[in-house]
């Protein structure tokens, strides 16, 4: 992996500061109509929402963006563990957006129709390159196991999946996840990952330096077809890298 792909921020606050400008310009210099943007959940994400409503909650630019999820647990909108929730609480309630802007996956429904018509959704609104939706950028986080969006070091199989939307299952608790597969992460426009945290460390290592340990590891598979793919870490997540 090119050295100059990544970046190292001193805090997770200062990694979401600087990316909410960042990611605003992204979505001003955009040569389509639409902004088709996938979003994670997760204390780095959430940092993100803060700041962009903190600092562009007037912005006429939010008209163009449509929301999506990378992944969501099978949860009603309410709970606490709900990616939709956190992101209505911290960021869609403070700013000027359509509400025909947001796309969530309704995690009180049955996950696998769920997963059936998440896909459709996708397929209606993206435009589609060799098959797979386009995404203009989708933005993950990396679990201290490896994981990305809800693909799990014993699923695999879900980064190779000919489905669009699938249903995952966390290892240790058992509950119901919906995630877009890693065939659609990968025909992405753009990737970034967002990484904050200690607990990272090992597994930025790994991923970086380490390649038979990495093949193990479902974010050291996330290699966009575009070749388009940063990751912005804070200092504790990188210090294994620096």
């Amino acid at each position: 992996m090119k050295k100059e792909k990544f970046n190292i921020y001193k805090s997770a606050e200062e990694l979401a500061d600087q990316f909410a400008d960042q990611l605003m310009r992204r979505i001003e210099n955009h040569s389509g109509e639409i902004f088709h943007l996938a979003i994670s959940g997760g204390k780095t994400p959430d940092l993100l929402f803060v700041a962009l409503a903190d600092k562009y909650e007037h912005s006429p630019l939010w008209r163009n963006v449509h929301f999506w999820w990378v992944d969501e647990r099978m949860v009603p909108p309410s709970h606490p563990e709900s990616n939709f929730g956190v992101a209505n609480r911290l960021l869609f309630s403070r700013i000027e957006l359509p509400k025909g802007n947001i796309h969530r996956i309704k995690g009180e429904n049955d996950p696998e129709k769920e997963a059936k018509s998440y896909s459709e959704q996708i397929q209606e609104n993206l435009k589609m390159q060799m098959s797979w939706p386009v995404f203009d950028l989708i933005l993950l986080g990396m679990g201290d196991d490896g994981h990305t969006a809800s693909i799990f070091p014993n699923q695999m199989n879900l980064l190779y999946s000919k489905e669009i939307c699938a249903v995952a299952t966390h290892p240790i608790s058992g509950q119901k996840r919906v995630t877009i597969t890693g065939k659609v992460i990968n025909h992405a426009q753009s990737v970034i990952f967002l990484v904050s945290g200690e607990n990272k460390s090992e597994r930025m290592n790994e991923i970086f330096f380490q390649p038979e340990i990495a093949k193990f590891l479902p974010a050291a598979h996330i290699l966009p077809v575009s070749g388009d793919l940063d990751w912005l870490i804070d200092e504790s997540a990188a210090k294994l890298i620096m």
